[in-house]
Parts: structure tokens; sequence; C-alpha cells
């Protein structure tokens, strides 16, 4: 996959995680979020571990945090690479 394409595909995502907060909105129980995407209540600094170990074992170039728990979606996007 090249990198237009890695961009294109976080796009999307991004672009649900946009949408599903636009309804859902701010501050609700992680459970309300998993329904439409996996989530836990904080983002921690072994989240990103967690994020950049399997994309070396998977080999994948990009991943996402993202924290449904900020008032701007985009404040609250971890984009983390591998190798890019």
């Amino acid at each position: 996959m090249n990198i237009d394409e890695i961009n294109e595909r976080s796009g999307q995502v991004v672009d649900a995680a946009m949408r599903v907060h636009c309804v859902l909105g701010p501050g609700l129980l992680e459970g309300a979020y998993e329904a439409c995407l996996k989530a836990v209540a904080k983002l921690l600094p072994i989240h990103e571990a967690q994020l950049l170990s399997y994309l070396h074992l998977s080999e994948d170039r990009v991943g996402l945090l993202i924290n449904f728990h900020v008032r701007h979606l985009k404040d609250g996007i971890r984009r983390l690479v591998n190798r890019l």
C-alpha cells in the first residue's frame, strides 16, 4: 500500500469517527462509542505502546488512537506511524 492509499484509508476512519462523534457527542461512557468503534475511557501512554507494537508485528504502517471524550474530536486523534 502506498502513502496515498494509507492516507486515504486513515482519512476514511477519521471521517467515520467524526460522524459518530457528531451524532453521539462527547462524554458518554465508552460502551456507547464501542457499538460503532472500539473504545476506552481514556487514552494512556500504554495505548500508544500497544499500537506501535501491533503496527510493528503486523507490518502495518499507520494506526489511529481516537479519544471521544473531547469537545472537538480533532483534538483527540493520534496518528502513529511505523516506518512510513
